[in-house]
Formats: C-alpha cells, sequence, structure tokens
C-alpha cells in the first residue's frame, strides 16, 4: 500500500492579470511530495515554478490570483484555510528558503535576531532559551563560529554564509515540508555543493520532505528522487531522477538536458592574434578601518597576478568567491586603481594614463556585467543605451544610432526593438543588449563577469554561442570570469584557477580537467554538479 504523500498539489492554477502574453502563470499542475523526498522542480524562467512554490507558502503577488485546484496538507486544502490557520501551517510546518539570501535578510537587524524572531513569533520560549535554539541551529547548518555570527548583520557575511542563515531560519520549527527555491544559483561550486550536502543531510536526518526549484540539470542529477519538469505554466514531464534524465520523453526535456554545460573540452585552437593584454605582476590590497586600540586588517585581494590574452582568444578565470577574479578585472579596467603592476592594452600602459586619457582609451575595453537588469539604466530606452557609447567617443548621433540598430541585430533581436525600454525583455534579451552595448565601439578586449551564471541552461548556452560567433568575427580577446568550470571548458581556450588573489594553476581546458596539478583545482572539480566522473577528452 503506497504511503499518503505529505503535500499533494492537485489541478492548480494561477491566473496571470489581463494583458499578460498568456493567460495563466500555473495551468492545471498536479504533484505529489512524499514523506523523505526531494522533488525537483525545473524548467526556465517563466515556466511556473517560483509562482507554484508561491502558491503554496500563501505569497502570490496581488496581482495573482488562484482560479481552480488544491493544495492538500495534512489531509486539509490549505487554499480553503483562515488566515490564521494558513499562518501557523506556512510558519510551522512548511517553509521556504529564497533565491536571494541577501534580499531577503532585513539588512537592519542582526542575523541572529532575525532567526530568533520566528521562535518569539510562534513558541513561549524565553529570550535565553531563544538564544541557545538559534546558536544551535546555527551549528547544525554548519556555521562558522556561531556565536559571532549571531551578532553581525547580512552584508557582513558571505552569500554562502547567508543562505546557511536563511536555511536555519527555515528549520526553526521543524518542519515536515521545505521549499527551496534556486537556494544555490550563483553560488560558487564549492559553496553549492556545501549546501547541497547540507540539504541531503537535514532530509537523512530528519526526514524532510523537499521541494527543490532549480534551472540547474547537474544539481538535479546530485540530489532528485523524482524531477518534474514546467513549461509556460504546465508540467510537461514528471519520473524518478533516472526516467527524466536518462529517457527523457518530452521534446522540451530532451532539449533543455542537450543545453546543459558539459565538463569537457574540445580540440585547441590554434590562438595566432596579436597580443592585446599584458597584466605584469598586478597587486591590490584592501584595508579595513582600525581605531586607537585596534590596528586595521589588509586584504590581499589580488597578489602578484599576471595574465596576457591575444586577439581571438578567451581566458577563463575560475574560482570561488572571494578568490579576487572581478578585482583583478577591475584593476585592468582601472575601475579600481592596482597598487602595483603594469597594465598594457595593445602596447598602450594603461596603467599610467591619466583621467583624460584613460577616458579615451577605455573604449579598447568593455564589460558585460552578471545583472543585465541592474546593469540597465531602467529609464533609458535600449537602443540609446547602445548609442551612448560612441556618441561620448566623437560618433555623430545618426551613425551611432545605425550602429545600434545593426548591433541588435547581430545579436539576435529585431532592430524594432530600439525604443523599448529594459523592463520589456527577458533576462536573456538584456543579457543581448549588454553584449551589444559593450560590442558598440569595437573594443580589443570583452570583459565577460559571471555574464551567465544567473541564466537558464537554454538561455546560457544561446548567450556562450553568441559570444563565440561575435569573437570569431570580430576577433576580440575575451576575458571570461566564471565560477561554473563547465561553462569555462566550453568557450575558454586557457583556464586560470585564482585563489586567495593567486592564480594557482593555468592550463588549457583538456589539461587542467583531465590532469590538474593542483590540489584546489581537483576540490573544484570534483564540487561541480552532477560531474562524479572524470571527463573525457
Amino acid at each position: 500500500m503506497t504511503a499518503e504523500p505529505v503535500l499533494s498539489i492537485r489541478n492548480l492554477s494561477v491566473s496571470l492579470p489581463p494583458g499578460s502574453d498568456r493567460p495563466h502563470a500555473v495551468k492545471n499542475v498536479s504533484f505529489d511530495l512524499q514523506q523523505g523526498e526531494i522533488l525537483c522542480v525545473v524548467g526556465e524562467s517563466g515556466s511556473g515554478k517560483s509562482v507554484t512554490a508561491q502558491a503554496i507558502m500563501g505569497l502570490l503577488p496581488g496581482n495573482l490570483r488562484t482560479d481552480e485546484g488544491a493544495i492538500l496538507f495534512g489531509g486539509n486544502d490549505i487554499l480553503k484555510a483562515s488566515g490564521s490557520e494558513r499562518r501557523d501551517i506556512t510558519g510551522r510546518q512548511i517553509a521556504m528558503i529564497f533565491q536571494e539570501p541577501t534580499a531577503a535578510l532585513n539588512p537592519v537587524f542582526r542575523v541572529g535576531d532575525l532567526v530568533a524572531e520566528t521562535f518569539r513569533i510562534h513558541t513561549n520560549l524565553g529570550a535565553s532559551e531563544i538564544r541557545q535554539k538559534v546558536l544551535d541551529l546555527f551549528r547544525e547548518v554548519r556555521l562558522p563560529e556561531p556565536e559571532q555570527i549571531y551578532n553581525n548583520y547580512p552584508h557582513q557575511l558571505s552569500g554562502g554564509q547567508c543562505q546557511r542563515v536563511m536555511i536555519a531560519t527555515a528549520l526553526a520549527l521543524q518542519p515536515k515540508v521545505l521549499i527551496a527555491d534556486e537556494p544555490t544559483t550563483a553560488l560558487d561550486v564549492t559553496t553549492q555543493a556545501q549546501i547541497l550536502k547540507l540539504l541531503l543531510d537535514l532530509r537523512r536526518e530528519h526526514g524532510t520532505s523537499i521541494i527543490f526549484i532549480t534551472h540547474d540539470f547537474g544539481v538535479v542529477a546530485e540530489v532528485a528522487d523524482r524531477v518534474a519538469v514546467m513549461r509556460y505554466g504546465e508540467v510537461m514531464e514528471i519520473g524518478t531522477h533516472t526516467q527524466v534524465l536518462q529517457n527523457p520523453q518530452n521534446d522540451y526535456t530532451k532539449r533543455l538536458i542537450a543545453a546543459v554545460p558539459k565538463l569537457a573540452a574540445g580540440a585547441p585552437r590554434d590562438i595566432t592574434g596579436s597580443l592585446v593584454l599584458e597584466a605584469t605582476n598586478i597587486r591590490k590590497t584592501f584595508k579595513s578601518g582600525g581605531n586607537w586600540f585596534q590596528r586595521g586588517r589588509s586584504v590581499h585581494a589580488v597578489n602578484d597576478v599576471s595574465v596576457t590574452l591575444r586577439r581571438g582568444e578567451t581566458l577563463g578565470l575560475v574560482g570561488e568567491s572571494g578568490s579576487g577574479k572581478s578585482t583583478l578585472a577591475q584593476c585592468i579596467i582601472r575601475l579600481i586603481d592596482p597598487n602595483s603592476g603594469e597594465i598594457n592594452i595593445e602596447g598602450v600602459r594603461f596603467s599610467d594614463l591619466g583621467k583624460a586619457a584613460l577616458r579615451k582609451a577605455r573604449a579598447k575595453i568593455q564589460i558585460v556585467f552578471q545583472d543585465p537588469y541592474s546593469a540597465l539604466d531602467p529609464r533609458q530606452k535600449i537602443g540609446e543605451a547602445i548609442a551612448e557609447g560612441p556618441v561620448i567617443h566623437g560618433m555623430k548621433e545618426s551613425e551611432a544610432r545605425a550602429r545600434a540598430r545593426s548591433l541588435l541585430a547581430d545579436v539576435g533581436l529585431d532592430p524594432e526593438a530600439f525604443d523599448r525600454y529594459p523592463h520589456e525583455f527577458s533576462g536573456g534579451q538584456r543579457q543581448r543588449i549588454c553584449i551589444a552595448r559593450a560590442l558598440a565601439l569595437d573594443p580589443l578586449l570583452l570583459i565577460a563577469d559571471e555574464a551567465v551564471s544567473a541564466l537558464d541552461v537554454s538561455i546560457q548556452a544561446q548567450i556562450l554561442e553568441l559570444l563565440a560567433r561575435l569573437q570569431k568575427e570580430r576577433a576580440f580577446a575575451m576575458l571570461f570570469i566564471t565560477h561554473d568550470l563547465r561553462v569555462a571548458s566550453e568557450i575558454c581556450d586557457r583556464i586560470a584557477v585564482m585563489r586567495h588573489g593567486k592564480i594557482v594553476e593555468e592550463a588549457v581546458p583538456a589539461d587542467l580537467l583531465l590532469h590538474p596539478q593542483q590540489d584546489y583545482t581537483r576540490e573544484l572539480l570534483a564540487a561541480v554538479p552532477g560531474a562524479h566522473h572524470r571527463p573525457q577528452a
């Protein structure tokens, strides 16, 4: 006899407001969650994954409403529960971990007090008992120095530590169901591996049932018992981990799996272009403030790093958060000035340029950032954003606008989109706009700083293909910063591994993947989701 599911979704539909591109955010969705099971819900942005979770938690935005269906928990439809009953269920028995922990944590409160609030609202425990329970939770989620962490503010913690605080909050009252909405997106691979292991340990130790929302099939391969694939608000396929990953039945599932980057290197290219970038012995030290009683602390963010790049070549810069990757890129483009070292861009000593000369020379270097939405001015039409750089550097406005339209076509967008605003585009389209803007000045060097880390796998594959095509056509050099070795192995000619501000290993992808020389590189490879086997050359 099959055990009664802990949670059942029955024919759930959530309508979108009038004027949306489709009538429903979620349409006729049904699935069960068993005791101690991890159900991975997979799909692209807009597929309805998070809306389904919000419907379960009673957190739907005001412009969305549940049309029909039932959400059964303990035999009762929680959609029909009163407000107090619903709060008691979602406060005590169903909990949620959100994708962006720094946005979910109130920045004006210490993190210990944020977790303690759950106990103050839902229990009658005294202050000392609550503090002890919070410290015990911090130890359970493997946070270092719990007493110190308790008194820290969110901005004083790393992304991985903030996510552990969120997990501690979710686990405070030992819920039966845990919903994890993209909890490892944009985390580096080692932190991601730690969070996944933590969730698996919690399932084993407490029998917690988990709905794990993700777009990363590598993560699915690590943790899922069953998998539900969603598209446009509907469940396209549902089955066991083995059924869906090894024998998918739906064409959409097959396309998603095919788009997942593989930890494998292609044949090396013969790069003969002229030298574009030569950065030598770059150092950058940040100092924290001291006082009369205590000396300040120095952090060597970049410590004696040298890199070179030729036209048409891509150098991958890989490492954990805080390894110095982005700081090195900012030193190269001189968004921050290094303490020492020399930067030459096609023979020009970039590191010695004054303000006026630097402004002119920066046209040779452009950067694409991780979050395309925050990189674009929401009040500026995208055509104007693309044309702005050439106009600033002396191009006639009519010519710059014509170039912007041409670039929109080059990155696969309709030139007629020139007069639209950033909010009218998807995340992948916005990243294409940022790439078009970066290429408007025909740079010698393009820096892509985690430019695909937050994108769905299918959109990620499209952006990587776009970058490779544009580089072939325009022969720019590219510094590709990422925490994902799978992505680096697909697009890069060489990969440099950074740790604690230093490059600890550099090699072509085949050598790095098959014959890593450093223990740290081997740790990074072992932490790649779904990569338990040695990659093939």
